[in-house]
């Protein structure tokens, strides 16, 4: 027992020298002021420097969570000084995001490059005959339509064919003058005076051209010379190959018509328009010769190619398009006038023009916006000017350098994580959404953003973030706090 008595005694003087010894501490040894904290903030965190300005205080995790004075962060961790002399004012509209952050949502970026861009217009059309292979049937004489050949719509006839026959007593009188012209200028050929053949000669040739007039063929008057009878009907011939698509509605046969008075419309199908309707923002690309793509559903997998014709000079003021009209190759005669069609133009609205993907921009009612990235972490919203759209892509007038770098994806996400909305926001002021300690009130709450994922959470009600640096010299007595440093509950 008394050996244990004196070993205590020993081991309680020991421990009283080393007491003294730290107390004392002649070797002038330092020793650490804390632990690592438990959200592993690390021992050698950049010490507060007195001699460079201090703009403001940011976690180390959270570029957006600011104070103006030093202290630890929502997640328990040591707020970083940001000096001025080491950071430039940025841009206005500029917004830091944690790099590993937008690699986590998966941002995506790519150069702003120039490319021609081409706009697909699709549209329908109406099938309609070509105006200028269109032929009416009449006749220039009155007269009794006898032995009607064509009698009903749709029938297919050919140039020269027989259409009816026709009796006129113009006709009757006309063929008798002709042929008692040509007997009398035979009788005058050896005529010891010349000028009375002549004349003679002059009767046959007005007598002739008068039966051309009146569409009687060459043929035909031939047989009037060789049978030297008139006949009383003659044959009205098609003038055209074609297709009957209008006939009077009275029956032809045994009719009386009148000079003048169509009886026959006549289309030729072996080439077709389309017509079709475009709006107000699309004529301005449209020109004559654009090639078109033609579909028709009820035949599948046969396209074909027209060329736009012309441009009408009018707009539909109930519709407010206007019309453009297409003409069509028809050598099997398959297209018909009245059918629709799917029309499809691929038409060229700019040339080695600045583009920036559709998913790059962000509409808005007044202005539109893309975001740049400046560097990792670093992007700036900027308001651009948009041109012709086609292809996916839209043209950018202004706004936008070679070489950029544009966002195209995960703007909200970055919304979330940062305060683009009040980048954007500031944009027209100039100001940054880096704000000075002044601008900072942290503890209110934070707007949700854009994309609707809820924003990263403040502090509660009632804290503030002004907490002591414990690296700092302490204060006079009259303004210690009287809670623990940094935190008033």
């Amino acid at each position: 027992m008394t050996r244990a008595i004196a070993v205590g005694v020993v081991s309680f003087a020991l421990g009283i020298a080393a007491a003294a010894l730290v107390a004392v501490n002649p070797a002038g040894w330092t020793w650490p002021s804390r632990l690592p904290s438990a959200a592993g903030a690390p021992m050698d965190a950049a010490p507060f420097r007195a001699d460079r300005e201090v703009l403001y205080w940011r976690a180390p995790m959270d570029p957006t969570f600011t104070s103006d004075r030093p202290g630890t962060s929502p997640m328990g961790m040591d707020l970083v000084p940001v000096y001025a002399d080491g950071a430039d004012p940025p841009p206005p509209g500029t917004v830091r995001v944690d790099p590993g952050f937008t690699q986590s949502i998966g941002v995506r970026s790519e150069p702003v490059t120039r490319r021609d861009i081409a706009q697909t217009i699709r549209t329908v059309g109406t099938l309609a005959h070509n105006d200028r292979q269109i032929a009416w049937v009449n006749t220039k004489y009155d007269g009794w339509i006898e032995n009607v050949a064509v009698n009903y719509l749709g029938e297919t006839v050919g140039e020269g064919q027989i259409l009816f026959d026709i009796y006129s007593p113009q006709l009757v009188t006309t063929q008798m003058e002709y042929l008692q012209a040509a007997d009398y200028a035979a009788r005058l050929e050896t005529s010891e005076y010349p000028a009375i053949a002549e004349r003679a000669r002059s009767l046959v040739a007005s007598t002739r051209t008068r039966l051309g007039y009146w569409d009687i063929t060459d043929e035909q008057i031939a047989t009037l010379e060789r049978e030297r009878t008139p006949r009383r009907t003659l044959s009205v011939l098609s003038p055209v190959t074609g297709v009957v698509v209008e006939k009077m509605d009275r029956a032809l046969d045994g009719m009386y018509v009148e000079a003048g008075m169509n009886l026959y419309k006549m289309a030729d199908l072996t080439t077709i328009w389309v017509d079709v309707e475009i709006f107000e923002h699309q004529v301005e690309a449209m020109r004559v010769g654009q090639r078109a793509r033609v579909e028709l559903p009820y035949l599948p997998g046969r396209p074909y190619t027209g060329f736009v014709r012309y441009l009408y000079p009018h707009f539909d003021e109930q519709t407010r398009t206007m019309t453009v009209s297409i003409e069509l190759e028809n050598p099997d005669l398959t297209l018909r006038a009245g059918m629709y069609a799917n029309v499809t133009f691929d038409v060229p609205v700019a040339r080695n023009a600045l583009a920036v993907p559709e998913e790059a921009v962000i509409r808005g009612g007044t202005r539109d916006l893309v975001v740049l990235q400046r560097s990792p972490g670093t992007f700036q919203v900027a308001a651009v000017t948009l041109g012709r759209y086609g292809d996916g892509v839209w043209e950018v007038l202004d706004g936008v350098d070679d070489g950029d770098t544009i966002v195209l994806s995960a703007q909200f996400l970055i919304d979330s994580e940062s305060n683009l909305t009040a980048a954007i926001r500031n944009l027209d002021s100039g100001t940054d959404t880096a704000a000075t300690p002044a601008e900072h009130r942290h503890g209110e709450e934070r707007p949700p953003s854009p994309s609707g994922i809820p924003a990263a959470p403040s502090m509660p009600d009632g804290r503030r973030h002004d907490a002591e640096d414990p690296r700092a010299p302490p204060r006079g007595a009259d303004d210690a706090p009287a809670t623990p440093a940094g935190h008033r509950h």
